[in-house]
């Protein structure tokens, strides 16, 4: 399935996804579900590489209205809330959000994952060492994909006894992690299928892509098509993108060419 990406933000990394009205949340969320998005991830925190930490008071203005616009209006959409603050993530839910997706795995907040189980609803947890200000200096490994799934392993079972039922994974492609080593990953990404849990990747328009074409984040459309077609093909359940309807076709495609 594909998750489209919606930033209440004036930073994220693509300028293309940045938005600031409440109106234009709505109808970019309207046009994604004509599209074919099975989820909206509504963040309102940058995360790219060396960004400006906001409070959670100041996230809270950004992402409470338009969440509960959004399950207002669109009350059939499966909404999630981009967060590591755990009192936003149960205003969002209290709002109509019904899934936690957390870049730090709980551990930029502890109190995250004890209020996910309280929660009872599903939580994204994604690999990331550091925090978006310094995870780029951490990007040292050993074997990245050994590592990764010891991460892993040590987080399902954290979240198990958080009271957590329902953990999707998500390596973390772009967090604390060189071009190079996205690459190891997502060739090596079927290895993570051995826990048993969905697999998300979101590698649309980051930095492997364009830096490796040498374009920019605007321009990194069809490379974005291509590096999520092999994340399908190794194992990847949900593709967190900004541009949905072509992620759909992508998953379309490869549907029928596994089917033929």
């Amino acid at each position: 399935m594909v998750m489209g990406i919606i930033n209440i933000t004036p930073d994220s990394f693509y300028k293309g996804s940045r938005i600031s009205e409440t109106d234009a949340v709505l109808h970019k969320a309207e046009q994604m579900l004509r599209d074919g998005a099975a989820i909206l991830d509504i963040g309102g925190q940058s995360t790219r590489p060396g960004s400006d930490l906001i409070s959670e008071e100041e996230e809270l203005k950004r992402v409470i209205g338009p969440i509960d616009l959004l399950h207002q209006q669109l009350p059939e959409a499966v909404i999630s809330i981009d967060t590591f603050y755990s009192r936003v993530a149960v205003a969002a839910v209290a709002a109509g959000a019904s899934i936690v997706n957390d870049i730090s795995g709980g551990a930029m907040d502890a109190g995250m994952l004890p209020v996910v189980g309280g929660l009872q609803t599903p939580f994204i947890c994604m690999h990331m060492k550091g925090t978006p200000q310094t995870m780029q200096q951490f990007a040292v490994y050993d074997n990245i994909v050994k590592e990764i799934l010891d991460y892993f392993i040590e987080k399902i079972a954290a979240c198990q006894k958080a009271g957590i039922n329902d953990v999707i994974i998500d390596p973390g492609f772009g967090f604390a992690k060189t071009t190079d080593q996205n690459f190891a990953l997502l060739k090596d990404l079927s290895v993570l299928k051995i826990l048993e849990k969905p697999i998300l990747a979101g590698l649309s328009r980051k930095g492997a892509i364009y830096k490796t074409l040498g374009t920019s984040a605007g321009q990194a459309l069809n490379g974005t098509t291509v590096l999520n077609t092999l994340a399908l093909q190794n194992g990847a359940g949900i593709l967190r993108v900004h541009d949905v309807k072509e992620a759909v076709e992508a998953v379309t495609l490869f549907e029928a060419y596994q089917n033929s």
